[in-house]
């Protein structure tokens, strides 16, 4: 874990930007009472801030509480997996 100020940030953010790549922890020290954690973004991450792909997820939860489910057989599952 490296802790660094926002000016060492400033200068060589490629430098640290790399390294939490590399998955060092990487926090930036701004003042005395505050501080950020540098964390790379996913694909995933992406796919669920999509604000559509949050609002299908609260509506097949919902779906799921009321009971209107759909149960496939495990071959089905296995082979839409292609297993």
């Amino acid at each position: 874990m490296l802790i660094i100020n926002t000016r060492e940030f400033r200068q060589k953010q490629k430098m640290y930007l790399d390294l939490v790549d590399k998955n060092v922890q990487v926090i930036v020290q701004r003042g005395k009472n505050k501080a950020y954690v540098l964390t790379p973004i996913t694909e995933t991450d992406r796919y669920f801030s999509d604000p559509e792909i949050k609002m299908r997820i609260a509506h097949s939860i919902e779906q799921a509480k009321r009971g209107e489910l759909t149960t496939l057989p495990k071959e089905d599952i296995n082979k839409i997996l292609g297993l």
